[in-house]
């Protein structure tokens, strides 16, 4: 099994990002030798995937196999920067340069001459940090607060996001020439649900992390257990599943994981109800339609689905797009419900039967 991990960083970074991710899923595996092409090269990396999908991982992945390898690597989180330090944190600062500057400090671009400087989440740096970002990438120096000195630097530059940074070029969110700068070599990180051979080998590597006591018997996880794993939709990615197996090993009992020691996160069922709560059914076909007023976390997961929708009605232009929302709520929800007709029904707030005939229709029963 080919494994990715990074044991040795602190408590408080395993409990910000995942810390393991595997390449057994044919998926993955094609992610690695993209990861394996992109290495041996200086030249700035993007890496898009959403969040807990192990974006930090692939980066260390990458600096470890390049030249850098000896260098340093330094993670700086930018949607973690405020606005009045970012300038201070990234290029540092003279003694007497602001109000609490009693010393010289370098910042991460210094510490990390002559390795790897990750940028996560690099969609949430101000405009202003933008044009200064973009002048560094250009002209290879940075200067300190306080000084005139330009300080020449060689560094390579992973930046990270889990937004749409060409959406956020187009809304003038996101400097355009920035973006071609950082776009070099692209790398997308699929969900943990579009690799699903990953799961049980990632959920064997957590089991084993966890399960402290050398002289107990190797905890296993059951058959039923491990469908339950399989089947779920995993939102918080690898995140979720670490913090699920954590759980797991915690209340499993006799050396084995069963179902029952799988406990699943609200925040999910949360936003269903969320969009529950903004569908109305239409007389004819009880069609569930989207309300343009939906919550925060509702617009996302409709905007997932219409994306979906977006693209099967391009090829299928002669359904009827109503069908096709109420077919995609319909497939969501019962693969939520761990495939359970009445919790499907319950969910979306209609009748087993009507659930149970929708499924018939769609092929799913």
């Amino acid at each position: 099994m080919s494994v990715l991990s990074y044991p040795s960083l602190s408590a408080a970074a395993r409990l910000a990002r995942a810390t393991a991710t595997v390449f057994e899923d044919p998926v993955s595996q094609a992610l690695l030798e993209r990861i394996k092409q992109i290495a041996p090269s200086n030249a700035n990396a993007l890496i898009i995937g959403e969040t807990g999908t192990g974006k930090e991982l692939v980066a260390r992945q990458i600096h470890d196999l390049s030249e850098r390898a000896k260098g340093p690597f330094i993670a700086v989180n930018c949607g973690a920067l405020t606005e009045s330090l970012a300038e201070s944190e990234l290029f540092g600062h003279e003694k007497g340069a602001f109000t609490g500057a009693i010393s010289q400090r370098i910042g991460w671009f210094e510490a990390a001459h002559n390795g790897t400087l990750f940028l996560d989440e690099i969609g949430d740096l101000s405009f202003a940090m933008q044009v200064k970002l973009l002048r560094i990438l250009q002209e290879r120096e940075i200067i300190r607060v306080g000084s005139l000195k330009p300080i020449r630097i060689n560094v390579r530059i992973i930046a990270a996001t889990n937004i749409d940074l060409e959406q956020a070029v187009s809304e003038g969110k996101f400097r355009e020439d920035l973006f071609y700068r950082l776009y070099v070599a692209l790398l997308r990180i699929p969900k943990l649900t579009d690799r699903k051979g990953d799961i049980l080998p990632l959920a064997k590597f957590f089991v084993e992390r966890y399960q402290t006591d050398p002289h107990a018997t190797p905890l296993r996880i059951s058959p039923l257990a491990s469908k339950k794993l399989i089947q779920h939709r995993w939102p918080g990615n690898i995140r979720e599943l670490e913090n699920t197996i954590h759980h797991a090993v915690v209340v499993s009992q006799n050396g084995l994981i069963e179902p029952e020691d799988i406990s699943f996160s609200n925040l999910q069922y949360a936003q269903f109800k969320a969009v529950n709560t903004l569908l109305t059914a239409e007389s004819s076909s009880k069609a569930l339609l989207p309300n343009i007023q939906a919550s925060l976390d509702a617009q996302l997961l409709l905007q997932q689905t219409f994306q979906h929708l977006f693209q099967a009605s391009r090829q299928l232009p002669e359904l009827n797009i109503n069908e096709l929302i109420e077919e995609q709520f319909i497939r969501s929800a019962y693969e939520f419900c761990q495939f359970n007709q009445v919790h499907t029904a319950k969910l979306l707030g209609v009748t087993r039967n009507v659930i149970r005939t929708r499924l018939i229709k769609y092929g799913l029963l």
